[in-house]
């Protein structure tokens, strides 16, 4: 993980209230999409607070399962919460500490758009797989699927025009379908495929989905810790306008994330 401007990922548990329980339902349709035989050696690059990894520890069945992330406190969540035969540590994606084709499968959850260079980082998980491995990962779409998002950062611009510069939807133009599946076939992998996994996000009031925003880990929780208190309860009030709210006063939304997949080439 990484820390740029608002960008900051720190707490495994304050990720959890914000994201986590999301990225564990869009973890576990990723690894049902990839439906990879159990025994292999994977590697989760970017772990995060272990979402990936604790989901891929019990569907999957590795041999071995190796996190690594650049958050002290994740590696610190991620080993807390997830079984064996998973074990962690911390590593730049960009130069992964290990050997040439030592793993079946890499996979990154959630990351790839927060990396200052994401072909660098693929370039370095083509390296450690073997030959016919299969590399993955997966982004949420940020401008268009991830309507939770979308609509805090609607009503932000509303309140704040200058919130439209820290807008996931316009930062990160990699969370797109075109975009994955270029980058895959330029590091050269083969077979490359991209589809689109939902999730319902579901609050059973409007504070469950508010209060999470406070916990300072993220682009959001960060662009809206620095606002004045005013501002700040002036989107709360223009975000609880734009979201539905159901008779029991529950709101449910979409969540939609991009997976790409592709295999390195047989020597």
């Amino acid at each position: 993980m990484t820390e740029r401007g608002f960008d900051v990922w720190a707490a495994g548990d304050a990720y959890e209230r914000y994201m986590g329980r999301w990225s564990r339902l869009v973890a576990d349709e990723f690894l049902r999409w990839l439906s990879w035989p159990p025994g292999a050696r994977w590697l989760d690059i970017g772990c995060g607070s272990g979402a990936l990894a604790s989901t891929a520890a019990v569907r999957c069945r590795p041999r071995t399962l190796l996190g690594l992330d650049g958050s002290a406190g994740f590696v610190t969540t991620a080993r807390a919460s997830t079984p064996d035969p998973a074990r962690f540590a911390m590593a730049d994606a960009q130069a992964l500490p290990v050997r040439d084709a030592c793993f079946d499968v890499a996979v990154s959850g959630l990351v790839l758009n927060f990396l200052p260079a994401p072909g660098a980082a693929l370039t370095e998980a083509v390296r450690v797989v073997r030959p016919g491995g299969l590399v993955a990962a997966y982004v949420w779409d940020y401008a268009e699927g991830m309507e939770f998002l979308r609509r805090f950062w609607d009503a932000a611009t509303a309140v704040d025009p200058s919130a439209a510069a820290h807008d996931e939807g316009r930062r990160f133009p990699v969370c797109e379908k075109s975009a994955l599946r270029r980058l895959w076939s330029e590091a050269g992998l083969t077979g490359v495929t991209v589809a689109p996994l939902g999730i319902t996000t579901r609050f059973p009031r409007f504070d469950d989905l508010w209060d999470p925003f406070l916990s300072g880990q993220g682009p959001a929780p960060g662009y809206l810790a620095a606002l004045p208190p005013a501002t700040r309860e002036r989107l709360r009030q223009a975000l609880r306008e734009r979201v539905p709210g159901g008779t029991d006063g529950a709101i449910t939304l979409r969540a939609r994330a991009w997976a790409v997949k592709g295999r390195r080439k047989d020597c």
